[in-house]
């Protein structure tokens, strides 16, 4: 098992350095003079604009500002905001609970509802139900998020009034933070209500984001389902008598299980890309938002940490899938 985690772990960094050319270059073939921009100054005069290129680095061979920039980033120094003054771990770190919360939200969400869709499709394969369900995945995976999100606030919102559009509580209830999850410190807040306000606001944001890792769980656990079924063994365990619900439940669905997990894994970057058009349509103060306003506002080195931090924590979950991949299945840790 070792053995199996090391050679995952080796793959760690040529992706990191990849990682870090993409998110050095990127802020680079944005549109306008990032001195100038970073400056927040018009007009300045060229001895002032070349001592700001020197402080800010720019004048330095492209070489040397990206092995400086790997320096830092091996050192921990990703950068401080220029918006905000602070460091972009900082901000990172104050921000990725409700990005956090909201996609946990938003899995739980597809799992909860993808996983028996797909189920229950194989089972009655070419029935009403199969072909439903399946037209159904189908259309959600292929609606856009913007469009998708504004069609749900129009309806649920503007016009039935059932669900708030934007934040994460009523701005009636405060209460200090304690863990970032608004859901849990509106819980140790005791308020009557605070907890309902919060999920209440979780609502449209959750189904805007889960829906297209809904619809991925669903058809992959209803072909991977398909698969097992036709096994020599699920046969075998039918022609003994035992209990369709044993056969589904112990036999198939347990192996039928291993490649819905690497799926249900993979989502977790479509969850990140997602949310960040989530995040801004329904104003939800998470990293989603904040890198999309930073990627306005030319903020360079929260645009760069940014994208480093959310692709750092997408490579963790890709190997944590990996291992519970090879627990799951051994015969993947010995090929």
């Amino acid at each position: 098992m070792l053995r199996f985690l090391f050679s995952r772990l080796a793959l760690i960094v040529p992706t990191f350095f990849g990682i870090t050319l993409v998110a050095f270059i990127f802020p680079r073939i944005l549109r306008g003079d990032p001195v100038l921009l970073l400056a927040g100054e018009r007009g300045v005069s060229p001895e002032r604009y070349a001592q700001l290129q020197h402080q800010f680095g720019f004048d330095r061979p492209l070489l040397v500002q990206y092995l400086e920039y790997v320096w830092r980033l091996l050192h921990g120094d990703l950068g401080q905001s220029i918006a905000t003054k602070n460091p972009v771990l900082h901000d990172f770190a104050a921000l990725f609970p409700a990005t956090l919360e909201l996609s946990l939200f938003a899995i739980l969400f597809a799992v909860i509802l993808g996983i028996p869709a797909g189920i229950l499709a194989a089972v009655r394969r070419g029935s009403i139900f199969d072909q439903l369900a399946m037209s159904t995945a189908l259309a959600g995976y292929s609606m856009p998020i913007f469009w998708w999100g504004l069609l749900l606030v129009i309806v649920f919102s503007n016009t039935l009034h059932w669900t708030p559009i934007d934040s994460r509580i009523d701005v009636m209830f405060y209460f200090p933070t304690v863990t970032g999850f608004m859901t849990v410190d509106a819980l140790l807040s005791g308020q009557p209500g605070a907890f309902g306000s919060a999920l209440s606001h979780l609502i449209l944001p959750t189904i805007v984001l889960g829906t297209i890792p809904l619809a991925v769980i669903a058809r992959q656990t209803r072909s991977a389902m398909l698969e097992v079924l036709s096994e020599d063994y699920v046969r075998t365990a039918r022609a003994k008598g035992l209990p369709p619900r044993r056969v589904i439940g112990l036999h198939a669905l347990r192996n039928a299980m291993v490649p819905v997990v690497t799926t249900i894994g993979l989502q977790v970057g479509v969850l990140l890309t997602g949310a960040i058009l989530t995040e801004y349509i329904f104003s939800w103060p998470g990293i989603g938002k904040w890198m999309l306003d930073s990627i306005s506002e030319r903020d360079y080195p929260v645009v760069q940490g940014g994208l480093v931090l959310i692709a750092g924590l997408v490579m963790l979950v890709n190997i944590t899938v990996d291992v519970l991949y090879g627990l799951i299945d051994p015969r993947i840790r010995h090929a």
